[in-house]
């Protein structure tokens, strides 16, 4: 069996598996409830804290929940409603890490420096949440535009914490805001990083799905 046809294969079998496997529908159950939920706290705690980079990485939750909701809703409507639902989310994604760059910008001109400690240790434990729901979704990371998506929004939220851990940690050191607006400016780009491959993705799939 070639390479293409075994991709293909391994697409079809997780595209069915998404549609039918109870286990696939309570994974994302899970994922929505943290995501919105601790979406919530985290946005509080940015705002408590001053942290731009909580900020963002709050809206990663917010949208990353959102965007589980709208894979939960879709598992089955048919492959090219799918690709659109994909297609939106990846839109949605880039919009969100443009909105992220301007807000960055606008506070480099009135920096503030953020709370080290509690911008620190919100996101140690926003890193084990997002930890806990890449693990969930962990199996379902292969198949249709739609489930490349949501397994996306989860992987960037791990990484994204971890940035934020670590601009804490700088901006404890240097008791400047530079690091927090830095890491707030990387989880932009890592928004339209992935917002490019969920469109991409999803076009493919819409110009081969009749």
């Amino acid at each position: 069996m070639t390479e293409s046809a075994s991709s293909s294969c391994a697409c079809h079998g997780d595209e069915k598996r998404a549609q039918h496997d109870p286990a696939y529908r309570h994974a994302l159950t899970v994922v929505v409830v943290l995501n919105l939920a601790f979406g919530l706290c985290e946005l509080v705690g940015g705002f408590l804290a001053d942290s731009q980079a909580l900020k963002a990485d709050s809206l990663d939750f917010l949208g990353d929940g959102s965007i589980s909701l709208l894979g939960l809703i879709a598992l089955t409507w048919s492959p090219r409603s799918r690709a659109r639902i994909a297609l939106s989310q990846g839109l949605f994604l880039g919009a969100l890490g443009l909105v992220v760059i301007g807000f960055a910008i606008w506070r480099a001109l009135n920096a503030a420096v953020p709370e080290a400690e509690l911008m620190g240790g919100i996101g140690v434990v926003a890193l084990a949440v997002n930890v806990t729901a890449a693990l969930v979704l962990a199996r379902f990371r292969e198949g249709d535009a739609n489930v490349q998506a949501i397994w996306l929004f989860s992987r960037n939220d791990a990484i994204a914490n971890i940035a934020v851990i670590v601009a804490a940690g700088l901006v404890a050191w240097t008791d400047s805001a530079w690091p927090d607006l830095v890491v707030a400016g990387v989880i932009a780009l890592l928004f339209l990083h992935s917002a490019y491959e969920i469109v991409r993705n999803a076009r493919a799939e819409l110009s081969s799905t009749p």
